[in-house]
């Protein structure tokens, strides 16, 4: 018979990444640990993960049990919570990940704040602008901004969101403002790559509709941050998220650009495993962040009034 300690030290140990990391957090010691998801794989007769010094990776096998783990133990968790303390605390985990920019300004700030009203809840936060993958990596909700295509997921819009062309003051000052799209061709433009899918092209909406601009890239980088830094150091024009340049164009250190035209709805969503019986603490959480977004919003899209550039 499975032990569900077992199957909840192997769950964690994909989440944290490390075995020895998961049987501390269990109160095992690595050897005790080692043992115990010995004996897990010797009962379902496959071998789980692949263990090196350095890593841990997930089987064919064990990709499939993991999943199935989250369910189980998140139902467990639930009817534990739904009889010990009622159905409005949120209780054990909740992994968050957000983008970079989104994620330090908004996203971990707020989720901050939802855990400190919640003295059973163990916060752990994943800012960055990889895109992890929620089963893969454990994780309760993800926050991310445009279409979701993930079938085994549930999306939730929790905000409003347009992506506008910016620059800084100085770039304009030394390079002209672009009036048109074709214009952008004889600028320096910032771009961002990731791996395995090269520069992120840029789609515009135009009053023909979605329109491919035709740009090169001058500088490329993985990091949203660091595109939004370099745009403000005034070394070209770049497309961000008008939650990540809020702040910068109420202060002038980014003005938006064409905004006629290139004003691109991108939703914000929460993302989460899709469950016959979703957590408290996922509910709970999705309803605060959204209710926290929302307060936001339209001081953030109000930041575009005004503030474009004129010759």
């Amino acid at each position: 018979m499975i032990d569900l300690e077992d199957m909840r030290l192997f769950a964690r140990a994909v989440t944290d990444g490390s075995l020895s990391a998961a049987g501390r957090e269990l109160g095992l010691s690595p050897a005790v640990a080692s043992k115990r998801l010995t004996r897990l794989e010797n009962v379902l007769g496959v071998r789980l993960l692949q263990r090196s010094s350095r890593r841990l990776a997930l089987t064919a096998e064990g990709s499939v049990y993991y999943e199935r783990c989250l369910n189980i133990l998140g139902d467990i968790d639930e009817a534990n919570a739904a009889v010990g303390a009622g159905l409005m605390e949120a209780r054990g985990s909740l992994h968050v990940s957000a983008p970079l920019d989104l994620g330090r300004q908004w996203i971990g700030p707020t989720a901050a704040r939802f855990a400190a009203e919640q003295p059973d809840l163990r916060l752990r936060l994943s800012i960055s602008d990889a895109t992890l993958d929620v089963l893969e990596h454990g994780i309760d909700v993800a926050v991310r901004s445009g279409n979701m295509t993930d079938s085994r997921l549930i999306s939730r819009r929790i905000a409003r969101n347009v992506r506008v062309l910016c620059a800084s003051p100085a770039y304009l000052d030394r390079h002209g403002q672009p009036r048109a799209l074709d214009d952008l061709q004889h600028h320096a433009c910032l771009m961002l790559h990731r791996p395995g899918r090269g520069i992120l092209p840029w789609t515009l909406q135009t009053a023909d509709g979605p329109r491919a601009v035709r740009v090169e890239a001058a500088i490329t980088c993985d990091s949203g941050d660091l595109m939004r830094e370099l745009a403000i150091a005034g070394h070209g024009i770049t497309i961000k998220s008008i939650w990540d340049i809020a702040e910068d164009i109420r202060a002038g250190r980014l003005l938006p650009l064409l905004t006629d035209i290139a004003m691109i709805d991108a939703p914000i969503y929460a993302i989460y495993p899709s469950r016959r019986f979703l957590p408290t603490r996922i509910r709970l959480f999705v309803d605060y962040l959204q209710t926290e977004m929302e307060r936001h919003e339209s001081a953030v899209l109000e930041t575009m009034e005004g503030k474009i550039p004129h010759a």
